[in-house]
């Protein structure tokens, strides 16, 4: 493809997406999709074409084959899982960083590709209301992030083993602490990290589904009593389930006291911190060694664009440096070598779909835009609390509302299947997309507010869907 190819097939693919997002702003697609497993694949070819194609014959095919098994993230109308909200002007930098094609080996690689990723990280601390002490990076997801923060906490409490013998020569067992409603990736990402899922501690939670402090305690006291060794807590500021908020101030006393790790998973509620009025849900975050922020969450950037903020970033480089010949250089006393502050040697310049999206949005139209989701969140939240027969399931801390549709007569797996069944039906209907979740034994309803385009009308419209579906199954 020349670069003339490039330019008309470009201009073709810029129209289509600005048309999808049009069309989806109207809402008469479907939020979810509506093929069933396998039929995608049953129409593409067995093999790969030998002689190339148009590409508008392949911007025909996106149409006809793939569109049918889209599930629609960017419709208003979507309130499944967590706002993954891309942007128009993210998208922008996200283009520009794939045509751009740099790679982000080193400083010398791709100079403006570091420096600008310093400069927008630093923004982004700024406006979280996080203090100077904290340095960050990018990272692809929080998954990553997760793992990079429970290596740096192994290392830290066994003296940098990873350079000698590794685990096989730490004598004592170590043990990571996390909340009960922690993110599987967490779990994940200590089993990935060699604690073992036996070295896993669930602590339980209390009546909101946030963190007890005094079982964390205990556990931890159980532990060393046998003989193991604790080595890292992870708080999370927004549970997966039900956007819970783990109490940082109490956990990071415990972590201090105990010289343990404390890591915060804020993937979901770091956008958030955007509001002052928010900033309660992050008291003792200063004391956090590190801090996960997905900006391509709620925030609006294209995913994937995780922050990743550490208060030590010299044991952050000693423990995931390399430094191969062929990529060093006379300047690197000088310049930060982003390869060192995770796992890949090879970085996009995810920067700039974040710099796209700060410079054409601004900060204060990001800040109304989450406010604007709260108050739907506040607003539906309360129609749910005045209806009868339904019920909030947990404390609406964010813009996710808990709720479960509780008739007389019905409960435990029977209540169950009519919270599946209702919800399996709205999904189906096409008019909104929801996702249940169990929580303390019993299924509900999660509903997440805040795609970009997702205005009153549209939640008012899913709470009456809600209504007469759950009505018509009970």
């Amino acid at each position: 493809m020349t670069p003339e190819d490039f330019r008309r097939a470009g201009h073709a693919l810029i129209e289509a997406i600005a048309d999808y997002r049009e069309e989806l702003a109207r809402g008469t697609l479907p939020v979810q999709a509506t093929v069933r497993p396998g039929a995608i694949a049953a129409r593409l070819p067995p093999s790969a074409p030998e002689h190339g194609e148009p590409a508008a014959a392949v911007l025909s095919d996106v149409t006809a084959l793939l569109m049918p098994g889209i599930t629609h993230w960017q419709h208003p109308s979507f309130f499944g899982y967590f706002p993954a909200n891309a942007t128009l002007s993210s998208v922008l930098g996200d283009l520009l960083s794939s045509g751009l094609g740099t790679l982000g080996l080193s400083w010398q690689s791709a100079p403006a590709l570091t420096e600008l990723e310093t400069a927008v990280v630093d923004w982004m601390r700024q406006l979280l209301g996080l203090g100077d002490a904290f340095s960050g990076v990018i990272q692809d997801t929080a998954s990553t992030a997760s793992l990079v923060a429970l290596l740096c906490a192994r290392e830290r409490t066994t003296g940098y083993s990873g350079a000698h013998g590794g685990l096989q020569s730490v004598t004592s067992a170590l043990t990571v602490y996390v909340s009960e409603h922690a993110h599987s990736s967490v779990e994940k990402a200590a089993v990935l990290a060699g604690f073992g899922r036996d070295h896993v501690r669930a602590v339980p939670t209390d009546g909101a589904f946030a963190l007890d402090p005094v079982a964390l305690d205990a556990a931890i006291a159980r532990d060393r009593a046998a003989g193991l060794t604790p080595c890292a807590v992870v708080a999370t500021t927004g549970t997966t389930a039900t956007t819970a908020m783990d109490p940082l101030a109490a956990i990071a006393a415990i972590t201090a006291r105990e010289g343990l790790w404390l890591h915060v998973d804020s993937a979901m509620a770091g956008s958030g911190m955007l509001l002052p009025e928010l900033r309660h849900h992050w008291d003792g975050i200063e004391r956090a060694d590190s801090i996960i922020v997905n900006a391509h969450k709620w925030l609006g950037a294209v995913f994937d664009c995780s922050l990743y903020y550490v208060r030590d970033p010299q044991h952050l480089v000693r423990v995931m440096s390399t430094n191969p010949s062929y990529l060093r250089s006379a300047v690197d006393a000088e310049v930060i070598n982003y390869r060192d502050w995770g796992i890949p040697l090879g970085r996009r310049f995810r920067a700039l779909k974040l710099w796209y999206l700060l410079r054409i949005e601004g900060a204060e139209a990001l800040r109304a835009r989450l406010r604007r989701d709260l108050d739907n969140a506040r607003w539906l939240a309360a129609e749910v609390a005045a209806t009868p027969d339904w019920r909030l399931v947990a404390p609406v801390s964010l813009q996710t509302v808990c709720v479960r549709h509780e008739p007389q007569g019905l409960a435990g797996e029977a209540l169950d299947r009519h919270t599946q069944d209702w919800a399996a039906r709205l999904n189906a209907s096409g008019c909104a997309y929801v996702t249940p979740a169990k929580v303390a034994g019993q299924w509900m309803v999660r509903v997440s507010i805040g795609a970009e385009t997702t205005e009153r009308a549209h939640v008012g419209a899913l709470w009456a869907a809600m209504r007469a579906l759950a009505s018509a199954g009970a």
